[in-house]
């Protein structure tokens, strides 16, 4: 028996046809439908539910506490990516080296563009919907009388690590969702902290000043086990290390970026980012070869960062200041002094002045449209802030994406789409003709 009073249960890999709630089988689209629900649930940072989930679903990933009495012999490297910025390239980076030198890798992200399926990769492929709908429906009927309620990111996480247990990877990479401490990533026990650049975001869960924002990614720290860490502000650098010495882990800050070979991802921090990936490799003691890191880096490919989806056109989830700034200095590394058309849409609760008047200086004109997510700003609103900042620079808010686009491609200039991941996903879903990811649970 386990904590919660029920036996653990046993994955067979086939649908779930009996379970606490005695639920028959979902298919994809309904099991989606039946996460999104969860979000009701709203944010519950902490770590008890998803440990009690990791013990009953998985017997081969090492929780940390309490460890699994059944942990199998099999148990994957882990490496724990937290921070503000760059956390999706860096686990990118470090997924596509791992996989040139021949290692099959787990890759756990947040958040995803068009489709669900995008957070969950083995060897680079997609988890398939058949995997979503048996996890979701084990999952689901597992946790039905549970009080309190998984909450949506909790059955994320606990679904992609079942399936990487289930799929035996050799090197499991995780992205944090929201901070580190309390993160559902964090009951697993790592063989590398990596934290990324630490700026101001989600103020609301993590805190309004950069050392408590600094407190919470510092969280996934654990006793005795290395920490890789990017430049950082004076004020983040100073947590990092009272936390590294309190818990005796080993720290090394990665200052100098990667130059020995080319990347695919473009900017002078996607070297940092590269730099950053390679320490934590070889602080997990995770063996690659220079060919390996050569190769990883050229093939690596992260959507919606800096992306070119052709030759007049940008694609940048830049989604905070600290990104639009970072954003606006590639930009100008690519274009000169070339200004874009900007076709832009931030979520309601990110910092809107800061991030406009970042992308304000390389702007010739501005594109506001109205998105489907009900997380977005006004585009009225973000008209006015651009007002206020720069009077002379043209803005209009378009009924759509769709139009968005259409009024940009008459233009003369390069497109910049940026401002959210989320609306990166609507405008690479529309460029693709595919289903947005909002659709899928609807279909």
């Amino acid at each position: 028996m386990n904590r919660a009073g029920g036996s653990r249960a046993r994955w067979t890999g086939k649908p779930a046809r009996v379970g606490a709630s005695g639920g028959a089988p979902i298919n994809y689209h309904e099991a989606l439908t039946w996460l999104y629900g969860l979000q009701r649930f709203g944010i519950k940072l902490g770590l008890e539910n998803i440990e009690r989930l990791l013990n009953e679903l998985c017997s081969s990933v090492c929780i940390k506490r309490p460890v699994p009495a059944a942990a199998s012999a099999f148990t994957p490297k882990v490496i724990h990516v937290a921070g503000t910025n760059g956390k999706g390239s860096v686990c990118a980076m470090i997924d596509s080296t791992c996989r040139a030198q021949g290692y099959r890798t787990g890759l756990f992200t947040y958040p995803h563009l068009v489709t669900f399926r995008e957070r969950i990769r083995v060897n680079g492929e997609m988890i398939s919907e058949d995997a979503v709908a048996n996890g979701l429906t084990t999952i689901r009927n597992l946790v039905a009388s549970w009080d309190p309620h998984p909450t949506f990111f909790e059955v994320v996480t606990a679904l992609g690590l079942r399936h990487f247990s289930d799929t035996k990877v050799e090197i499991v990479i995780l992205e944090t969702g929201l901070g580190g401490r309390l993160d559902a990533t964090n009951a697993i026990r790592s063989n590398v902290s990596v934290i990324t650049p630490i700026d101001l975001d989600h103020e609301k869960w993590l805190g309004k000043t950069i050392p408590e924002i600094a407190a919470e990614k510092a969280g996934i720290i654990k006793p005795g086990v290395p920490i890789v860490s990017a430049s950082q502000r004076a004020e983040a650098e100073e947590v990092i290390r009272a936390h590294a010495a309190k818990r005796g882990a080993s720290l090394e800050f990665v200052t100098q970026p990667y130059d020995e070979s080319p990347i695919a991802l473009v900017g002078s921090n996607q070297k940092q980012n590269a730099a950053l990936a390679i320490g934590a490799l070889r602080a997990a003691k995770i063996d690659v070869d220079s060919s390996a890191i050569v190769e990883g880096l050229a093939r690596v490919d992260w959507p919606a960062r800096f992306q070119r989806w052709d030759e007049h056109t940008i694609i940048d989830g830049a989604h905070n200041p600290a990104a639009a700034h970072t954003l606006t200095e590639t930009w100008r590394e690519i274009f000169g002094d070339q200004r874009a058309t900007l076709v832009l849409s931030i979520l309601a609760d990110k910092n809107l002045c800061a991030i406009c008047k970042a992308l304000a200086p390389i702007s010739d004109s501005v594109l506001l449209p109205k998105i489907r997510s009900e997380r977005a700003a006004d585009p009225e609103e973000l008209a006015q802030i651009f007002s206020s900042i720069t009077p002379s620079l043209p803005c209009s808010v378009t009924p759509s994406t769709a139009r968005a686009l259409e009024l940009a491609y008459a233009k003369p200039n390069a497109i910049l789409i940026a401002g959210s991941l989320h609306f990166a996903g609507e405008v690479l879903a529309h460029l693709r003709g595919e289903p947005a990811a909002f659709e899928e649970c609807a279909q």
